[in-house]
């Protein structure tokens, strides 16, 4: 793992008074066992209030978070292997492949997004450091408009897919 959690990413529990570094979860063990089995609270109970669940035994950890509950902090590169991005503090262990042409930048917030793992909702936030080195790859058209239409990434001019657009506006509706 080697680095510290991102003061992007902070995981506390819900009743903690005082939410800063010092009182947020850091241990990587448990952050990777948390976030791997995250999935959308269809339990029953709490389902308004704590939209994701992380079952443990017969412990269920209800989660609710200010955008998405999986936050890529790092690019991960491997060698010779596609690159790939890490979430909540997993490093290795908590990756997906990176997909430059999938990024989303949002204009209504300013932030930019990436697919995650389904059972996590299929869309994760991109940490705001990172964000700005990947925004560096950005054109934009002609009339320079709010948003990018292509990404430039290991040589190549990749078309924006937009896909993961209708993902975040039905992740907003009631």
């Amino acid at each position: 793992m080697g680095h510290g959690l991102p003061l992007c990413l902070q995981l506390f529990l819900d009743d903690s008074k005082m939410k800063n570094f010092i009182t947020c979860f850091k241990d990587p063990q448990f952050l990777v066992t948390f976030f791997s089995r995250l999935r959308p609270n269809h339990s029953g109970r709490y389902e308004a209030s704590f939209p994701f669940l992380s079952p443990c035994g017969r412990e269920r950890n209800f989660l609710r978070c200010e955008d998405r509950p999986v936050v890529f902090t790092h690019l991960l590169a491997s060698g010779s292997g596609p690159p790939r991005l890490s979430y909540c503090g997993g490093g290795e262990a908590l990756a997906v492949p990176f997909e430059p042409a999938r990024l989303l930048p949002l204009a209504a917030n300013g932030r930019l997004y990436h697919p995650a793992p389904e059972r996590a909702g299929g869309v994760g936030l991109v940490r705001s450091a990172l964000a700005f080195e990947l925004s560096a790859c950005f054109e934009y058209p002609p009339g320079a408009p709010a948003l990018p239409s292509h990404v430039r990434w290991q040589g190549r001019r990749l078309a924006l897919t937009m896909d993961l657009a209708p993902l975040l506006l039905a992740a907003s509706r009631p």
